[in-house]
């Protein structure tokens, strides 16, 4: 038995129908959405709309004022790729894809990892960057060096995230070890969760392979990455499954940055190294990736 938690609340269930009942609630929002414009409604009105947030670096955030990051420099260049205008809103994380699935925006241009849960209700173009999980610790604590490690301690982790719904992949690698998840405690954004684990409320927190390189990058004497704790995973831009011209549209955006090479100039400016073996392709289950990444190796 196990607690998930947020800053204000506190319950004790079984772990894997906390899991199921959040993964619901999303889909049930999403479920509401309204029709989604297509590229042709896009052209006609002059302009597209995407969704960003402002918190999570190395993809969006702030800083001295301006929005920089992985995805600010590629909207910058589908700017000058598009013929027409490209509107940007920053939303809070956890409300930013409800919002698009509901047709206030046309795409997120983000750093989503890929889920089978989001696929029924997203299109996402080709990814962009790996997005396996790992653990993140203090780096004077020297009590974490692999998965079995983790067994009973308190993890922080995003609200609404794919990092959230796929901690039975962890569940699962604890339990062969035998031993059992600690408490989960969620949070609206990542600083708020790192800053509880450089202060010692937490023991480690959970986040993929780029935004965990760059904070390990940028605060060595503070943080360490230890074990992974997921399978493989991916990072793209997620459209709304009524938008199939406007998920082509993007994929030859992609397309075309991949073979200038200044997708992979990016890549390496932002995220520490360039992904040259990323599928080139829209994929449309997380077992499609699995078997992908496999077949690249």
């Amino acid at each position: 038995m196990m607690r998930l938690t947020t800053r204000s609340t506190s319950h004790s269930r079984r772990f894997s129908k906390l899991i199921a009942a959040a993964v619901a609630g999303t889909l049930l929002s999403f479920s509401l959405s309204s029709v989604a414009a297509d590229l042709s409604e896009v052209e006609s009105r002059g302009y597209l709309s995407v969704a960003t947030e402002d918190n999570y670096s190395p993809f969006n955030y702030i800083e001295d004022g301006n929005a920089v990051g992985f995805n600010a420099e590629m909207l910058e260049e589908l700017r000058d790729y598009a013929d027409f205008e490209v509107r940007q809103e920053i939303l809070p994380w956890t409300g930013l894809l409800a919002a698009v699935s509901t047709g206030q925006y046309d795409m997120a241009l983000t750093g989503a990892s890929v889920s089978d849960e989001r696929l029924r209700v997203f299109n996402y173009t080709a990814p962009y960057a790996s997005a396996q999980h790992f653990a993140i610790k203090r780096a004077d604590d020297d009590s974490i060096s692999d998965v079995a490690d983790l067994g009973g301690k308190t993890v922080g982790v995003q609200a609404g995230s794919v990092l959230l719904s796929r901690l039975p992949e962890l569940e699962k690698m604890l339990s062969e070890q035998g031993e059992e998840m600690g408490e989960v405690v969620q949070y609206e954004s990542y600083p708020e969760a790192f800053a509880d684990l450089a202060n010692g409320r937490l023991d480690f927190v959970i986040d993929s392979a780029v935004p965990a390189n760059t904070l390990v990058a940028s605060k060595p004497d503070v943080f360490a990455k230890g074990p992974a704790v997921s399978g493989p995973g991916y990072v793209s831009w997620p459209i709304p499954k009524g938008s199939p011209e406007l998920l082509d549209y993007m994929n030859g955006f992609l397309d075309e940055m991949r073979e200038s090479g200044k997708l992979a100039e990016l890549q390496e400016k932002w995220f520490g190294e360039a992904f040259p073996d990323l599928p080139t392709e829209p994929l449309t289950s997380v077992d499609q990736f699995h078997e992908l990444q496999f077949s690249n190796m």
